[in-house]
């Protein structure tokens, strides 16, 4: 989604400096095009071959280095966007009072997109007045902050803000600036359902299904990178949380009914990638079942459809995607459940395919609507959600 797009990285001097090194190679890899610009503090940290490396491209540290007279103005200009990691006190304190004394506060200031920052600075110097008064200015003026988080600082451990959040989670909100303008689902409230239920037998033993809930995840961080508000519902998973998405964790299949049932009420688009349990017992121990005992006899009766039971809960205009798990072809049945379940898009997966289905880091999957039948080469979980919420663009 960020593939060759221009994104310019301010770096100033602090020692969170080295996560800004797996900013720069995490977005090169990504395919955007990086310009790195340090300050002169900066440098004393990181030297600019370190990010001449990661780029691929010169570092500019300099309003004084030969052929860049001109440079705070043109990548002011031709930039998609400019984040700032890490964004020292100093930093900020500059720029907000629009000061241009050396190439990265000149840029500032000549900027005419997007800035993205993210602080990084002791504790006390976060929660003084004048760094705060500075945040709420620049905030005024239009510009994007991610952070701080809490945790251990250079000087020892802290449980106030000022450390700077990890790569990932800036990346996340860059990709999520850049793409935000050109697509359709910005500003969209997106509800994903991701994982497994859980249905028990008795307190420590539960019917349950192998799923990681991987594929949902993918879909809820896609949705998010493209300006989404995203609700993600998840059953049973070790998935660390997306970024800048609400989670909701549910058990049980009747949990997840009422989750999502209270969600799409206000959602524009709906889409349904767990794998609830489609069985409980008809009976669940209140106390652990001895297995001394010997064998024990469960009757399983189904669980509530999610889909068909939240169906009367969707706003008019709502977008409902479902996930059907098919032996053999599958398209005539998920075909069936599209129509049954009132859905505009079903995402069949077959079970038995190699590097798809549950667990797997990839998948294979078809696209079905009441239009057309689009089927995908295995792809990595994280490109099938993006290539599904191209479908769903297409619907809104």
């Amino acid at each position: 989604m960020i593939k060759g797009r221009p994104v310019l990285l301010g770096v100033s001097g602090g020692i969170a400096i080295y996560k800004a090194c797996s900013v720069v190679r995490r977005l090169t890899e990504a395919g955007a095009t990086v310009d790195v610009v340090m300050t002169k503090s900066a440098a004393e940290f990181v030297r600019p071959v370190t990010f001449e490396a990661l780029s691929g491209r010169r570092v500019l540290t300099s309003l004084w280095q030969r052929d860049q007279a001109l440079s705070h103005i043109e990548l002011g200009r031709v930039s998609d966007l400019i984040a700032l990691a890490p964004a020292t006190a100093n930093l900020l304190a500059r720029a907000a009072h629009g000061i241009a004394d050396d190439l990265l506060t000149a840029i500032l200031l000549a900027a005419e997109v997007p800035i993205l920052a993210a602080p990084a600075m002791n504790d006390n110097m976060f929660a003084h007045p004048a760094t705060q008064a500075n945040i709420a200015r620049l905030k005024e003026r239009g510009w994007a902050f991610v952070g701080p988080a809490m945790g251990d600082l250079a000087e020892g451990p802290s449980t106030r803000p000022g450390r700077m959040v990890e790569p990932d989670e800036i990346v996340s909100h860059i990709e999520r600036l850049l793409n935000s303008g050109t697509s359709r689902l910005n500003g969209k409230r997106v509800v994903v359902t991701a994982g497994a239920t859980r249905e028990r037998i008795d307190p420590v033993r539960v019917v349950t299904n192998p799923s990681s809930g991987k594929m949902g995840y993918a879909v809820a961080a896609a949705a998010f990178s493209r300006g989404a508000d995203v609700t993600l519902i998840c059953g049973a998973t070790e998935l660390a949380q997306p970024v800048g998405v609400e989670v909701i964790k549910v058990e049980s299949t009747e949990d997840m009914l009422h989750a999502t049932g209270a969600a799409v009420a206000n959602a524009d688009v709906l889409i349904m990638a767990a794998a609830p349990s489609d069985y409980r017992p008809r009976e669940s121990a209140t106390e652990k079942l001895p297995r001394a005992d010997g064998a024990i006899q469960l009757w399983l009766d189904p669980t509530p459809d999610v889909l068909i039971e939240t169906r009367d809960r969707r706003r008019n205009g709502m977008i409902a995607v479902g996930f059907a798990l098919e032996s053999g072809e599958g398209i005539d049945r998920a075909r069936e459940k599209l129509a049954r379940k009132g859905l505009d898009l079903i995402v069949l997966n077959r079970v038995g395919v190699e590097g798809a289905g549950f667990e797997s880091d990839t998948n294979q999957v078809s696209f079905i609507s009441d239009r057309a039948v689009a089927t995908l080469n295995t792809l990595p979980k994280r490109a099938v959600a993006e290539r599904l919420l191209d479908e769903v663009e297409q619907l809104l």
